[in-house]
């Protein structure tokens, strides 16, 4: 699964820690997001894109996904 969680957590100047903290996981949790080591499930996916103020699928995107 590809994401733009590093482009956006970028953009407000959060670190990974922070980000974390406002969604409930661990920094080592969305560096493996970040990194594509991980897959959130829907609710964390949807509390990572109500904290951007975006919808799961302009963050989240399958790999097999053609042109989004």
């Amino acid at each position: 699964m590809k994401n733009r969680l590093r482009v956006l957590r970028a953009e407000q100047n959060w670190s990974q820690a922070e980000l974390g903290m406002r969604v409930g996981v661990t920094r080592q949790a969305i560096n493996a997001i970040e990194n594509g080591k991980y897959d959130p499930g829907l609710p964390l996916a949807m509390k990572i894109a109500r904290v951007f103020e975006q919808r799961v699928d302009d963050i989240f995107q399958l790999d097999d996904e053609v042109g989004g």
